[in-house]
This record gives C-alpha cells, sequence and structure tokens, in this order.
C-alpha cells in the first residue's frame, strides 16, 4: 500500500542532510549511508529507490486526493460504506481490536483507523470517479434509446394473490421441491377460478398469504422498478394489458403470483431521465467487466479529463511507467 509522504519527504530529506556532512564517501564522491559484506548502500542510490518504488505512488494519491475530495464530498453513502467495511474487517479478527490494528498496520500499511478511513474513502472516491468517466464517454446514445424503448415503463397499478411456497433453506432439496409443487398447483386451481368468473378482489381475500394487501383485495398500489419488487413480478405485471391478469402462476423467489394490472401511466419522457439511464448502464458496463487492468485504465483517463499534466519530465516518466505496469494487460505478458 501506499506510505504517508510525510515519511517519504522525512526519508529524502534525511538523505540530503548526510550529503555534504563529512561522512565517509566512496571515491567518485558518492555518499555511502550503509555496508555489508562488501556491499555499498549510497544515499543517491537510496534516493532513487524511494523515489521509484514509494514516491510516485504517494504523489498519485495526493493527486487524487486534490481532485476527489472536491469534486465528491463526503456523504452519508460514503461514510455508511466505509464504516460497513471497517466493522466487517474488525468481525473477521473476533473484534480483537488489537489484532485488528495489527492486521490493517500488516496489510494496509495503516497505523490508526483513521488513516484505514482515509485509504477507503479514497476508493470509495475513485469508483465514485470512474462511473460518471464511464457514463460520461462509454455509454452511447443508442444505448439509452435503446434501455429506454425496452426497460423504462411507467408507474404500474396491481393486484396480486399471492401463494408462498414456505421452503426454508435447511430442507432438504426434495422437500423444497414438494413444496414449490403444491404452491404452484395451489396458484394454478386459483387462476381456474378466476377464469370461471370468480373475482380477483374475493379470492385475494380468501386465499393471499400477502395478508398485508389481501385484506385490500390485494391491491399494491402503483410501483415501478426499484420500488422492492421482484423484478420477475414487476415485468410480468407491466407485459400485462389494462385489466388482465397472468394465466400462469409467475414464479419468484418467495413463491407464486398471480397478478392483475389495474392501470399504468405514461412513463417519463427520454430526455427526462436520460441522465439516470446513463448510470443505469454504467453500472452495468462495471459489473461487466471488473478487471484491475480496466479499472486504472478508466482511472488513469478520468486523470486526463480532469486536466493532470506533469510539468517534470522525469517525474511524468515515473508516473507513465507506473500506471503501464498497472494497466498491462495480462495477456500480454
Amino acid at each position: 500500500m501506499k506510505k504517508k509522504i510525510l515519511y517519504i519527504v522525512t526519508i529524502i530529506l534525511m538523505i540530503g542532510l548526510l550529503t555534504g556532512c563529512g561522512k565517509a564517501k566512496l571515491k567518485n564522491g558518492e555518499e555511502l549511508v550503509a555496508k555489508v559484506d562488501g556491499y555499498k548502500i549510497t544515499a543517491d542510490t537510496l534516493y532513487k529507490e524511494l523515489k521509484e518504488k514509494y514516491a510516485v505512488e504517494v504523489l498519485i494519491d495526493d493527486i487524487d486526493h486534490e481532485l476527489l475530495d472536491t469534486k465528491y464530498k463526503t456523504d452519508e453513502n460514503e461514510t455508511k460504506q466505509v464504516d460497513d467495511e471497517i466493522a466487517k474487517m474488525k468481525e473477521t479478527y473476533g473484534n480483537d481490536e488489537t489484532v485488528f490494528l495489527q492486521a490493517i498496520k500488516q496489510i494496509y500499511q495503516a497505523n490508526s483507523v483513521d488513516e484505514l478511513r482515509k485509504m477507503l474513502s479514497l476508493e470509495y472516491k475513485r469508483n465514485l470517479a470512474i462511473r460518471d468517466y464511464v457514463k460520461d464517454n462509454e455509454v452511447t446514445d443508442d444505448e439509452v434509446t435503446t434501455y429506454y424503448e425496452t426497460k423504462v415503463i411507467g408507474d404500474v397499478k396491481a393486484s396480486h394473490i399471492f401463494i408462498a411456497s414456505n421452503a426454508k433453506d435447511s430442507d432438504s432439496t426434495d422437500e423444497k421441491e414438494k413444496k414449490e409443487e403444491k404452491a404452484k398447483k395451489e396458484a394454478e386451481d386459483i387462476i381456474k377460478k378466476l377464469k370461471k368468473g370468480e373475482s380477483f378482489e374475493s379470492l385475494a381475500k380468501k386465499y393471499s398469504d400477502d395478508k398485508t394487501t389481501s385484506a385490500k383485495g390485494g391491491d399494491l398500489g402503483y410501483f415501478n422498478k426499484d420500488d422492492n419488487f421482484d423484478d420477475d413480478f414487476v415485468s410480468a405485471a407491466a407485459s400485462l394489458e389494462k385489466g388482465k391478469y397472468t394465466t400462469e402462476p409467475v414464479k419468484t423467489k418467495y413463491g407464486y403470483e398471480i397478478i392483475l394490472k389495474v392501470d399504468e401511466k405514461d412513463k417519463e419522457k427520454k430526455e427526462d431521465i436520460e441522465d439516470e439511464i446513463r448510470y443505469s448502464l454504467a453500472e452495468e458496463k462495471l459489473s461487466a467487466d471488473t478487471s484491475s487492468t480496466t479499472y486504472y485504465k478508466r482511472l488513469q483517463k478520468w486523470r486526463e479529463k480532469q486536466g493532470l499534466k506533469f510539468e517534470d519530465s522525469s517525474v511524468k516518466k515515473l508516473y507513465d511507467d507506473y500506471m503501464e505496469s498497472l494497466t498491462k494487460d495480462s495477456t500480454e505478458e
């Protein structure tokens, strides 16, 4: 992990102070820092190794903090995610504070929880930056149009009759299958009653296992995607004609549903929700490609978009070489 910039600067300053202080020098005039079994370490060599191995990483962190902390202010979402990650880490070590602190020092080179929190905060904000980069540079207009036409729906109003399978994780495969089949058969029998003319409302009151809505004839009100409804349920409801019900039970993770579509509102105009669509498509692209190579490539391009430039050619080469090592495709090796 990254070393603290103060630590690097301190070491470099110490090396600088060694030069010209009357210490041992080699024939070529270089300052000798240490030697063992004839192997000599000079101040110049130590400085170069520190600069190449650590300084560029610290520099990148410093640049990203400057760019990200201004653009992405710490909010409740970030604080919660960081807190949750730290809590999970602590749980891994049995919530033993001493063991936890030793672990984060060894694994992350973090000397305190506050240092770890800063690292996790930087990672969180980098992910936000990458998501914005993908949204603005990789999502195409055609993709937005296709998403709008095929996935965006107006608010749907529906009623349902829910038949729970009551299958448990502890059940055997055979037990689960029997319970699923029993629930499906019950749902099919209710559909037969609907086809014979019995009212949806009365059947919901009598048979639905959703006691919150059964008293209202299964009325769910208006809903849309991302409203804590099962995706298969929403898709089935949206595909129905107004006033029609599903003629086959709809399988969800909890059991089987019979859905009656009562109404549907016009969906929002594309231009009004285009930004939301682009974010959704960006999330899909990020989920589809989680390689570290792509991650660093996108982060590098994002920095360039923010106007990152190096005035020192040697520092630029260090940065370029370091980023090349991170973005090199493993298949190229």
